[in-house]
């Protein structure tokens, strides 16, 4: 285990010890969800520009909400060629990225409009965590880019925070609408420009199915 790793994983369960609710008063919430990355920027050599495209993410949570204010969540996303762009206008050489991906796990505390207030209407809330990020980069040579990654994956904690909706259609299930900004905390010389900036940040926008039990 990374010291990195390790430390995300005790941040994690941290934040799930300090905001756990008395199960009597809240609801499980599973929600599988789709969507797109954007506004993405990386200090590794993001080589046909992939990160700052919008990209493919897929995922889901697992939360218990009280229906107050507070409740909590664990979050799990995949964004398969991260790193890779059919569009290779500006690229620094074609397609040179065989396989890539970005992987984001966390836990979060979550902020809601009560249900008191709501009513079971559309629930708007506020979400933050810290967790687990890992970008991985794979080149057609296979060793191009073992220079600048120490291997062809990077570990990092990662800050996540953002904000969204929750509508139940019946009493079981609903939609879950949600705009999430996920930040690397650790940072690197840019591979072109050699500033220094984060890791890997990138905002993702998803849709998904809630099941409440």
């Amino acid at each position: 285990m990374t010291v990195s790793s390790g430390v995300a994983r005790a941040a994690v369960i941290g934040l799930l010890l300090m905001a756990c609710p008395r199960a009597a008063d809240a609801d499980w919430i599973f929600a599988p969800f789709i969507g797109s990355t954007f506004a993405g920027s990386t200090a590794l050599p993001d080589l046909e520009q992939g990160a700052s495209s919008a990209q493919l993410i897929f995922g889901g949570t697992v939360g218990l909400w009280t229906r107050g204010i507070f409740g909590i969540e664990t979050d799990f996303s995949y964004a398969p060629r991260f790193f890779e762009t059919n569009d290779t206008d500006g690229a620094i050489s074609g397609d040179v990225v065989v396989r890539s991906y970005a992987l984001t796990w966390g836990g979060n505390i979550v902020v809601a409009t009560p249900v008191s207030v709501t009513r079971e209407s559309l629930r708007p809330y506020l979400v933050a965590g810290l967790g687990w990020m890992r970008a991985s980069i794979e080149d057609v040579q296979g060793d191009v880019l073992e220079e600048f990654l120490g291997g062809r994956a990077r570990n990092s904690v990662a800050l996540n925070f953002g904000g969204g909706a929750i509508g139940f259609i019946t009493p079981r299930t609903g939609v879950r609408f949600e705009v999430r900004h996920f930040r690397s905390l650790e940072h690197d010389e840019a591979f072109l420009t050699e500033e220094s900036q984060s890791l890997l940040s990138f905002w993702r926008a998803t849709v998904g199915v809630v099941i409440r039990r």
